[in-house]
């Protein structure tokens, strides 16, 4: 008997060779379509229309830019990916279904050190840093500063914490990123838009990653946004914790 049943869309689609490389691309980190056409060399044309692919299957959206709005930044939904893989394990023998997408617990973490970045440091990036803090248990040296600090954390980004995660931030002022000059990072995060695309220089070769993440207090909005904000980064900051537990401080060069 002949069989009928199609792979799955997943399959489908991250099974594509190209497709495959922007997956893996946006993988590390948001991009615009012009660096994903200088990282895997191909027509800017034909990138477009296989990210449009990726974008009608769930496993990428696209925001615009809060600093270049004519500009986007691609990012990978990890958690779609997931749970598309984990069907299509299942889809091929029930065997192969796979259990909880829950990140491995960190391993060699104490020796490692994370710097989020955005303009000015008064929700996006303290709330990023007070997260891995907390998911780590303190193990990884957490950092933020701004490019143009502002006199205080926003309330409500002091307030989400507290509610939702039951981090205390009330005492922390923002930091300029000249006060970190000389320092070391294995990881250079970025969440605001601005900060990246007006270009970082904080010393040594870290490794460098975007996270297009809104500006929850643009355009007056309230708690709301930010508690949306807060999930968002705490999501991505989970999904950030295997990454690190297999890195090797020693490739970062001072």
């Amino acid at each position: 008997m002949a069989l009928s049943q199609p792979a799955p869309a997943f399959i489908r689609l991250a099974g594509h060779p190209l497709r495959w490389q922007l997956l893996a691309a946006l993988a590390r980190s948001d991009l615009r379509v012009r660096e994903l056409v200088a990282l895997v060399g191909r027509p800017q044309n034909l990138v477009s229309y296989h990210l449009r692919l990726l974008r009608d299957g769930g496993l990428v959206a696209a925001t615009r830019s809060s600093f270049d709005g004519r500009d986007s930044y691609y990012r990978l939904d990890l958690d779609r990916c997931a749970d598309a893989l984990a069907g299509s394990g299942a889809a091929l023998h029930p065997a192969l279904h796979l259990g909880s997408t829950t990140p491995p617990r960190p391993g060699r973490l104490a020796h490692l050190s994370v710097l989020f970045v955005c303009t000015g440091n008064s929700a996006r990036s303290p709330i990023a840093e007070a997260l891995l803090r907390r998911h780590t248990a303190g193990r990884v040296r957490a950092t933020s500063a701004g490019s143009h600090p502002q006199a205080r954390l926003h309330p409500h980004a002091v307030r989400v914490l507290a509610d939702h995660f039951d981090v205390d931030v009330a005492a922390q002022r923002p930091r300029h990123l000249d006060t970190l000059t000389g320092g070391r990072f294995d990881y250079v995060i970025t969440l605001c838009d601005r900060a990246r695309e007006i270009g970082l220089d904080v010393g040594g070769r870290p490794r460098l990653m975007h996270w297009s993440v809104p500006d929850p207090a643009g355009g007056g909005a309230g708690y709301s946004a930010f508690t949306a904000v807060a999930a968002g980064i705490d999501t991505r900051v989970r999904q950030l914790l295997p990454v690190l537990a297999t890195t090797n401080p020693k490739e970062v060069q001072p």
